[in-house]
């Protein structure tokens, strides 16, 4: 019994050793994350917008991208998309006339209406 008893008030201290050192390294990384998390870029909280230039011949997926709708939007969204992007990028309020002519053509591509001629640039 002596023995036993023994053995349990040895195992004690290294159980205890163990439990601090396991908390010591923890901190350790919790510092460590926070510090990377604390230097990490900003990311901005705005939308993502597409990168890249125009193609050819419009897609719908491209001119669903340029009106900021779905490819299966209703053509009422598609109109209201239109409207609300052409007053941002109107010639007649600075805005540039490439621009706008995609802009129609994003329209008449989601609608249906293509003549397959592409902008007038």
């Amino acid at each position: 019994m002596l023995t036993s008893l023994r053995c349990v008030y040895q195992a004690t201290p290294f159980i205890a050793g163990l439990a601090v050192a396991a908390a010591a390294m923890a901190g350790k990384y919790g510092i460590q994350a926070w510090h990377s998390f604390k230097t990490r870029p900003p990311r901005p909280r705005s939308r993502r917008f597409y990168d890249g230039g125009f193609q050819q011949t419009m897609t719908r997926r491209e001119a669903a991208l340029i009106l900021g709708v779905r490819e299966s939007a209703a053509a009422d969204k598609v109109r209201e998309a239109h409207r609300r992007v052409m007053v941002a990028n109107h010639p007649d309020a600075g805005g540039s006339h490439y621009l706008a002519s995609k802009i129609n053509e994003a329209k008449d591509v989601m609608l249906g209406k293509t003549k397959n001629s592409g902008s007038a640039f």
